[in-house]
């Protein structure tokens, strides 16, 4: 693994002040992602790491702003935080702020993340007033408004400069982002049903006999019967999985174990929803740390071939 010091020399950020921001934010990366870490750190060039440490905080940051809290209060501090934003990245001076300083020079080295973080604010206020789902259309509008600009944050950065292969890319980034976060909202719902939130349209649990109420309780009454909910969501998850496979070939060959890693990582998890079934109302649910390791040992003996 590339020093992290040499990873910001690698990516020309010399000025110390800078060097610092980015020390603090990939500290934070590290401390609440730290699977994703490892393989940015493991897996991607070197010159990445710091813009891709940039996305995820500032990512990071967003969401602790609108997740917890009544709905007005998170638009307001959303609200708030996308005008700071603004001024700082439109300001010809570096800000303050770690968070914004580190987005700020990413922007300034790749110019296109500009677009990148305004189509991620401007979709955020979905996430904001999210308290779950009516109909399977609210989950594909909050993935195609909240869920993918995220995703692109980091994913354009690897993303292929022709333009038809461009759109085949975003198109395999839609897929991924699809199922990642249908797994997500099922490995998350206890969670999530605590908070008076879930992620599994409301219709489908009616169809099954169930209603919001069920899942808060947290009755072992209604695991058969969200046995059968998990099972077909998850279905669903695993077909748009697998529609992005061929992702990886459309990136710089540097580039693909990263992404071969990534989606590897969200068919374990997958899979350990698909065993937890109905039960992952009763506990969290993940990956085996052992397979998702090694995964990341078998893409790294591929990824040092390019180092």
């Amino acid at each position: 693994m590339t020093g992290w010091p040499t990873a910001l020399t690698k990516a020309g950020i010399a000025d110390p002040r800078l060097r610092r921001a980015y020390d603090a934010q990939r500290g934070i990366v590290r401390r609440y992602a730290l699977h994703e870490y490892v393989a940015v750190r493991l897996l991607l060039p070197a010159e990445l790491h710091p813009p891709v440490v940039a996305a995820v905080a500032y990512m990071h940051a967003t969401d602790e702003l609108i997740d917890t809290g009544a709905v007005d209060e998170r638009t307001a501090a959303l609200a708030a935080w996308d005008a700071e934003t603004t001024a700082a990245l439109e300001s010809g001076e570096p800000p303050a702020q770690d968070g914004l300083l580190v987005l700020w020079d990413t922007v300034r080295r790749h110019p296109h993340m500009a677009a990148r973080v305004r189509d991620f604010l401007d979709g955020a206020p979905v996430d904001a007033r999210w308290t779950g789902f009516e109909t399977e259309a609210d989950f594909q509008t909050y993935v195609d408004s909240y869920s993918l600009p995220g995703l692109m944050l980091t994913a354009s950065l690897l993303a292929p400069a022709d333009s038809d292969a461009y759109e085949s890319y975003l198109k395999g980034c839609r897929d991924l982002i699809e199922g990642w976060q249908r797994s997500d909202f099922l490995a998350d719902l206890r969670e999530d049903a605590e908070n008076d939130r879930i992620g599994i349209p409301r219709d489908e649990l009616a169809r099954h006999g169930l209603k919001f109420e069920d899942l808060r309780s947290r009755s072992e009454e209604c695991v058969p019967a969200l046995d059968r909910v998990v099972r077909e969501q998850a279905g669903l998850a695993g077909t748009t999985l697998a529609g992005c496979r061929t992702l990886p070939e459309l990136v710089a060959a540097e580039h693909r174990p990263f992404l071969d890693a990534l989606i590897a990582v969200q068919e374990l998890r997958l899979g350990a929803v698909r065993r937890a079934g109905g039960k992952v109302l009763l506990h969290d649910t993940g990956p085996a740390t052992f397979a998702t390791l090694r995964v990341l040992a078998r893409q790294y003996r591929r990824a040092r071939r390019y180092a």
